[in-house]
């Protein structure tokens, strides 16, 4: 077995993944036919290339374009198999997916009861079939306006959710111009109701971006944070606190942060102590999926099997599960892994042979 066939073989967990942003071109020609919305193009080969990220205001029409196309219970429970079975496919155990509920009322005039409902359903077709496990992060669309209403909502429905999988308050959006500091009341709101922090930060704005998320929103883990790396104290401090970064290379090197994975930081800041986390933010945008950005550990960055062990259980170790679950997931984890290294093993380092 090759490592790149145990890494596709591992228990994965992923922690920054956008439920909106991992549905299959495919699905998205079907909904797009169900509602008579106007794409780009009317094959899934088309829509393929159309979905190719080119820069940021592209990506988000894209964004926006799917959302229309999602109006029913229906529709959201669909999305939310989909996207369940793809990750048995991965053996992906278990993710704590980003939804932007404020979106779907805003472009679509879709409410509460028809999306959650959609994803209630969705999620408990997905442990009855795959026996996988999600949870939900609500974010906060930074780029809007607080006379609108939408963070009160978001923060509304994301507290009310909480004893149906919601366990977190996000912040996503465009971080350029909308830094965290802002977003305190409602973070301070949800965090007093029991929801965890953890918004984007670090990724187009620099480490005040990251100390912000920190000191202003109590961020238990940052989402990117991989410009934490221009700052030496914030990588001592990240590292200090034990603060994960929800890491996802593909997707920073697709919105031009790095030029390619050699010249990434995920090598750098495993190795100054920060805990690293492996995702795939928006997989079929990006064209990736958790196995290709966890394979991106062996190459080019050359982390040994035991390291890559590590941060496929740092995914597990750093989720948002109460303690007692967190524990059991990574013993079973732990001896699925042993087996599969067991397979790693060449036979003729075997006794007798």
């Amino acid at each position: 077995m090759s490592l790149y066939e145990y890494i596709a073989a591992a228990p994965k967990a992923e922690l920054h993944v956008h439920l909106e942003g991992s549905i299959q071109p495919s699905t998205f020609l079907m909904l797009a036919r169900r509602h008579r919305v106007d794409l780009p193009a009317d094959t899934e080969e088309g829509l393929r290339n159309w979905y190719r990220f080119r820069d940021f205001h592209h990506f988000i029409e894209v964004y926006v374009a799917i959302t229309r196309c999602l109006r029913t219970v229906e529709d959201f429970e669909l999305i939310v198999y989909e996207f369940g079975a793809d990750m048995a496919r991965q053996n992906i155990r278990y993710a704590e997916v980003t939804f932007s509920p404020s979106t779907h009322l805003w472009i679509n005039g879709v409410d509460q009861d028809v999306w959650f409902t959609g994803l209630t359903e969705g999620r408990r077709r997905v442990k009855a079939s795959f026996g996988v496990e999600i949870n939900w992060v609500f974010d906060l669309v930074r780029n809007d306006y607080p006379e609108r209403g939408r963070f009160d909502y978001t923060t509304d429905v994301a507290i009310e959710g909480m004893d149906d999988g919601v366990i977190a308050l996000g912040l996503g959006g465009m971080e350029e111009g909308y830094p965290p500091g802002p977003f305190e009341p409602w973070f301070d709101r949800a965090r007093t109701a029991g929801l965890r922090s953890a918004p984007h930060a670090g990724e187009h704005v620099g480490p005040e971006s990251i100390w912000s998320a920190i000191e202003d929103l109590g961020a238990e883990r940052i989402g990117h944070g991989v410009r934490a790396i221009e700052d030496p104290k914030l990588v001592s401090y990240l590292a200090e606190h034990r603060i994960p970064l929800e890491i996802s290379p593909t997707s920073n090197i697709c919105l031009g942060l790095y030029p390619d994975a050699a010249s990434h930081p995920m090598k750098a800041l495993h190795e100054a102590g920060v805990i690293v986390t492996a995702n795939s933010d928006d997989p079929p945008l990006f064209n990736t999926t958790l196995t290709e950005e966890l394979a991106l550990l062996a190459d080019p960055w050359g982390f040994s099997r035991e390291t890559i062990d590590e941060i496929l259980l740092n995914g597990v170790r750093y989720s948002f599960l109460p303690e007692d679950r967190k524990r059991s997931m990574e013993a079973y984890f732990q001896e699925e892994m042993g087996v599969l290294r067991e397979e790693m093993r060449d036979p003729r380092d075997q006794p007798g042979t």
